[in-house]
C-alpha cells in the first residue's frame, strides 16, 4: 500500500496483524501505530487529520477499531491495557498468504461470528463501511447540513427583499456585531439608499458602524460586478469604511479581486457562507435532535 491515501480501517487489518507478527513480546498501541505508519509510508499530513471531534487523530482512531475487530476474531490478544500481540491464530493466518483481512474473512472465526450475532440481537451492528461508525456519523452530519444548507438558501430567495434585510440583521445582531443588541441593528429600507440596505452601530453611540447590502438574487447566477462596485460607492456616501455585502447568489472572482484592491473594509458572503453563519448561531433553524456520542475517560480508568 505504499503511497497510498489513509487506509480504512479494514485495510489496516493485515498490516497491524503483519507487524504484531514480526515479533513474540507485547507491543503498545502507539509504538504499533508508528510502525504500520512507516511501513505503509504514509503522507505525513495524513497523521495530523483529526476527527470531527477533535479529541483523536483519524489514523489512531481507524487503528483502533482494526485492532478491536481482529481482537473479536482473537487473531490478536490484549494481555494488558494498551498493549497488543499476535495470537497463534493470527500467524497461521498470515502463514496463508492472505492479501487482506476485511470484515468477510474474520467471520470464518466462530467467535467473531458470535460477538457479530449478539451485536445485531441488540440493534448495534456496524456498518460494513470504509469508514469506521464515528466517521461514518460525522460524513452523515455533513451530509445532513450541506442538504440543510440548500434548504435554507432556496427558502430565503423564496421570500421578500425586506425579509432578507432583516434576517441579515438579525443573524449579525445574534453573530455579536452591536454587542448583540437588537437595537443597535436596523434596516434602512427605502428606495434611492445609496446601495445600503442596513447599518449596525458597533457601540453605545454609533460611533462605529458596519453597512450592510442584502441582494436577493438567483442562487445559480453570480452577483453582477457592478452590484459591489455601487456597494463599495454607497459606503463612499456615507462615509463609513466598513461593509458586509450578502447574498443568496455567489460572487465572481473579479469581485473578491475588486474588494481587495479598495480602501474599504468589505466582507462578501454569498449564499453557502450565509446558510453556514445561520445554522451555527441558529437564525432560522432549530436544533431538531441531539446525540451524544460517548468515549472511554482515559483519565478514570488508572489504577
Amino acid at each position: 500500500m505504499p503511497g497510498m491515501g489513509l487506509p480504512s480501517f479494514q485495510q489496516l487489518m493485515l498490516p497491524i496483524l503483519q507487524a504484531l507478527e514480526r515479533r513474540y513480546e507485547e507491543i503498545g498501541v502507539v509504538a504499533l501505530e508508528d510502525e504500520v505508519f512507516k511501513a505503509l509510508k504514509l503522507p505525513v499530513e495524513e497523521r495530523a487529520r483529526m476527527l470531527r471531534s477533535g479529541n483523536q487523530s483519524v489514523f489512531a482512531n481507524r487503528m483502533n477499531w482494526a485492532r478491536s475487530y481482529l481482537a473479536k476474531a482473537c487473531l490478536i490478544g490484549t494481555p494488558r491495557r494498551g498493549f497488543c500481540r499476535a495470537s497463534d491464530r493470527g500467524r497461521a493466518l498470515l502463514a496463508e498468504g492472505v492479501k487482506e483481512i476485511d470484515l468477510g474473512l474474520l467471520e470464518r472465526y466462530p467467535e467473531f461470528v458470535a460477538w457479530r450475532a449478539q451485536n445485531k440481537a441488540e440493534g448495534r451492528v456496524p456498518r460494513d463501511t470504509p469508514e469506521n461508525p464515528e466517521e461514518t456519523i460525522a460524513s452523515n452530519f455533513e451530509l445532513l447540513n450541506s442538504d440543510l444548507s440548500r434548504q435554507i438558501v432556496d427558502r430565503v430567495h423564496s421570500f421578500s427583499p425586506a425579509f432578507f434585510e432583516r434576517l441579515i440583521i438579525d443573524l449579525l445582531v445574534r453573530m455579536g456585531y452591536g454587542g448583540g443588541r437588537t437595537e443597535t441593528g436596523r434596516t434602512l429600507g427605502r428606495v434611492g439608499d445609496g446601495g445600503v440596505d442596513g447599518v449596525i452601530n458597533q457601540d453605545a453611540l454609533g460611533l462605529d458602524v458596519v453597512y450592510v447590502q442584502a441582494k436577493r438574487l438567483d442562487p445559480d447566477k453570480g452577483v453582477p460586478l457592478r452590484e459591489v462596485r455601487d456597494f463599495v460607492g454607497g459606503l463612499e456616501a456615507h462615509r463609513a469604511t466598513k461593509g458586509v455585502f450578502v447574498t443568496t447568489s455567489y460572487f465572481p472572482s473579479t469581485a473578491y479581486d475588486f474588494i481587495a484592491r479598495v480602501s474599504k473594509r468589505v466582507v462578501l458572503i454569498d449564499g453557502s457562507a450565509l446558510a453556514s453563519l445561520m445554522i451555527r448561531h441558529q437564525v432560522g433553524v432549530r436544533v431538531k435532535d441531539i446525540y451524544e456520542l460517548k468515549g472511554i475517560d482515559e483519565e478514570y480508568f488508572v489504577e
